[in-house]
């Protein structure tokens, strides 16, 4: 995700932000999560934009997807080099316009960027989880955030808005808790992966317990299991793009040579990138949250888990008018995915809009300045906003 942090162009910001704690579930009132495990205490790290209104009214909750974290957008020093992920979108007269909107965003559950997970110190032993962490869900992290939420004396969320991982649980904050939302855009996401989703997430997940170094989990105090998470991050970002952009940004062209070295080495453009990618990741990234996070997600199913097999009877529980982008060129989370989810929430006579948008840069493209994603999600929030005043 952090390759597509950019300056805004126009030099537009919310300024500086600052990272904020919440911790719950305290000794003798843990978290019981949905495999029946217990946790606790447990951290959220999160960032708040704009100003609240006195009747609490206008927040916008996001929810970000795999490798993402709560510093959305603005800068933490005036020294940073790069705002937050989604700067391009979140901030004063943007897309999601924080003159307007109070906007809250979590490091979800299980992460590694300052919330409880794998890496945080279990305070039975006094040693990181490693995999002690129990297993937890999609619908543990909605819970989680909802505690946060419950804690900023938060009724009401105007919208919900969140990409790829991100739009599950987007998607399950609706069914959950949808005395709460007024309306969602879930983007670029699904409500159950694909067997094809499934197996690239297997295969990264493989690459890292293949590595001697993840030793069971066990790796906080030596050498980390760097090499197979960088495999990880590297298989993991072919998903994110597409044929095109690969095509546009690489083709055959090779990288800083003329002819082939005829070894091992780099010799194309495109290899170059996924090493570079590889190892920028494990400079952030934790890989057992990689674990956790991706089976979250291959976990999850809207259908089975709230409507007995069906998306029809999983969004029946649920009055939220929707915003529903794809994107052309992803082949991760594809667009007959998004046409089936809009198809059921129709068949509840739910507020449904919809919209395709042309982009080559595949499943990552939300992440990527696009003037009709802007358009559409600034248009849609100012609809919701009218109607519920």
């Amino acid at each position: 995700m952090s390759e597509y942090i950019e300056h805004d162009k126009d030099h537009i910001s919310v300024g500086l932000v600052e990272k904020k704690y919440f911790t719950f579930a305290n000794p003798h009132n843990e978290m019981i999560l949905e495999n029946g495990s217990q946790l606790g205490p447990i951290t959220l790290v999160y960032e708040t934009y704009g100003t609240l209104t006195p009747r609490k009214n206008n927040v916008i909750l996001i929810l970000h997807a795999l490798s993402g974290d709560s510093h959305v957008a603005g800068y933490y020093t005036e020294k940073d080099s790069k705002p937050g992920w989604w700067d391009i979108m979140v901030g004063p007269g943007k897309g999601i316009d924080t003159n307007k909107y109070f906007v809250i965003c979590s490091n979800m559950l299980g992460s590694c960027m300052g919330s409880t997970g794998p890496s945080s110190t279990n305070p039975e032993t006094n040693r990181p989880y490693g995999i002690d962490f129990p297993f937890v869900t999609i619908g543990d992290m909605v819970s989680a955030q909802k505690m946060l939420l419950d804690h900023l004396g938060i009724q009401q969320i105007l919208s919900v808005i969140g990409g790829s991982i991100g739009g599950m649980q987007v998607l399950e904050w609706c069914v959950r808790y949808p005395e709460m939302i007024i309306s969602a855009i879930p983007l670029a996401t699904t409500t159950r992966h694909s067997a094809l989703a499934i197996a690239f997430n297997e295969v990264a997940r493989q690459a890292i317990m293949a590595d001697p170094k993840w030793n069971n989990g066990d790796y906080y105090s030596g050498e980390k299991p760097e090499l197979g998470l960088a495999i990880a991050r590297m298989v993991g970002h072919i998903t994110y793009l597409s044929d095109e952009s690969m095509r546009l940004k690489f083709g055959r062209r090779l990288q800083n040579k003329k002819d082939f070295s005829f070894n091992f080495d780099v010799d194309f453009q495109v290899e170059s990138y996924l090493r570079y990618q590889g190892t920028k990741f494990v400079e952030r990234f934790d890989a057992n949250s990689f674990l956790y996070i991706t089976k979250a997600s291959d976990y999850y199913d809207l259908e089975k888990q709230h409507g007995n097999d069906s998306a029809v009877k999983a969004f029946s529980k649920t009055n939220v008018k929707f915003l529903v982008v794809s994107f052309t060129s992803d082949w991760l989370y594809p667009t007959y995915q998004s046409k089936t989810m809009v198809k059921a929430m129709k068949k509840n006579g739910l507020d449904v809009s919809f919209c395709e948008i042309e982009a080559q840069w595949g499943h990552d493209a939300f992440l990527l300045p696009n003037d009709r994603l802007t358009s559409l999600m600034k248009g849609f929030l100012e609809r919701v906003c009218s109607q519920d005043r």
